[in-house]
């Protein structure tokens, strides 16, 4: 009982409360519900329009906070609904439990610990012993398949990404959301993880008892959800959070910097550096206008190259250049796909890409190849044999 004190006391001082969405698993609520007032009075539970004994179990306790919804919308929405509500009523950090019996409340203290231990926003998630005989082969599957979309869409190594039992920093996530079912826990991670939250596994106990536990998962439909929200959040992460984060590293640095650090001082060997070279110049050159930064930076990333290097040079179609970028094309896409119209580096419009539009791709292809190997080439004999003289001390 000291032990249950001392959390409480933490409990409280830490400003956490615990939520819990429910439907239908009148089975093992009550001793859910037990479990957790063990700890903090401080509960919300969501009813997501259950049909069976849950509201009676529920008017046994008058002490916690009770949501309920008239029809079932999904625990997405139901985990909305308590983030609000705990929100609304100024707390810091939400605890989800799940109120199928496969979370132990008993490890409640985990994540009070674990918050009490950070000094910056962090977004907690219970890691199960996903291999234990009791766990469903189609579950221990599905936490592999999300662990993995998970890193590809922030870096992130995490052992459980699907873990019903997790503490929120309520500061620190969004407060608008766009999904309402199971997709919603992957949507919430991935987003706070792109806000800078740190999000880390902490151990936590499982129980998979098939006479009790009641699973909402359809498996066609919410894993089509779930892999339709998992191919919007890899295109943004392309187009949007990976060029993101590259300019706001980028802004801190001065162009001095920029040179010593990634042309002379980086430790990339000189044919990193000139593929790193060569790439932002085929992007700079070839037709994906709106695209080139996000399809570089993207690129650089996962070919390991330099970004900083492939971004400066992809710029290499700035304003005053671009007409002869353009006329360059046109002439070299002659060669392959002629034309009987002639041009002059003056002339060169808009309606005269639209008009001979497949000279132009073809042109602007070839060119960006030739640039890129040409340019690419002579920067790596540059850097090559290059060699910064060693700066005296005073």
């Amino acid at each position: 009982m000291v032990e249950h004190e001392t959390i409480t006391r933490e409990i409280e001082r830490l400003r956490i409360v615990v939520v819990i969405p429910t439907y239908n698993n009148e089975k093992t609520l009550k001793r859910v519900l037990e479990g957790v007032l063990l700890y903090t009075a401080d509960v919300i539970v969501v009813n997501d329009g259950s049909t069976d004994t849950t509201p009676t179990i529920l008017n046994q306790y008058s002490q916690i906070d009770v949501i309920t919804s008239a029809h079932n919308q999904g625990k997405g929405m139901a985990l909305r609904k308590g983030i609000k509500r705990a929100r609304d009523r100024h707390f810091q950090y939400v605890i989800t439990i799940d109120s199928d019996g496969q979370h132990y409340p008993s490890d409640i203290p985990v994540f009070v610990h674990a918050i009490a231990k950070v000094r910056r926003s962090t977004l907690f998630i219970g890691s199960r012993n996903m291999d234990h005989d009791s766990v469903p082969r189609k579950s221990n599957f599905g936490n592999k398949f999300s662990n993995f979309w998970f890193w590809f869409e922030t870096g992130i190594k995490l052992t459980d990404t699907q873990s019903g039992f997790r503490a929120y920093p309520l500061h620190a996530i969004s407060q608008k959301f766009y999904t309402d079912k199971f997709e919603f826990e992957i949507e919430i991670i991935v987003r706070a993880a792109w806000r800078g939250v740190d999000v880390k596994n902490v151990p936590v106990g499982v129980l998979y008892d098939p006479d009790e536990r009641v699973s909402h998962f359809r498996p066609f439909k919410d894993f089509t959800r779930i892999s339709i929200l998992n191919t919007v959040l890899v295109f943004l992460t392309f187009f949007y959070i990976l060029p993101r984060n590259f300019f706001r590293s980028f802004k801190k640095k001065r162009w001095s910097d920029f040179v010593l650090e990634n042309v002379f001082g980086s430790a990339d060997s000189p044919q990193k550096k000139a593929f790193s070279i060569g790439l932002g110049v085929f992007m700079g050159i070839a037709p994906f206008w709106g695209f080139q930064t996000a399809i570089t930076i993207t690129l650089a990333v996962f070919l390991r190259l330099n970004k900083v290097l492939a971004f400066v040079f992809s710029n290499i179609s700035f304003a005053p250049f671009i007409p002869l970028v353009i006329y360059a094309s046109l002439l070299v896409g002659g060669m392959v796909y002629p034309s009987s119209s002639s041009f002059q580096l003056d002339g060169v419009t808009l309606e005269t890409i639209k008009s001979h539009l497949w000279q132009y791709i073809i042109g602007s292809f070839l060119l960006a190849t030739v640039m890129a190997i040409l340019i690419g080439s002579v920067s790596y004999f540059f850097i090559k044999f290059y060699r910064q003289k060693p700066i005296s001390s005073p």
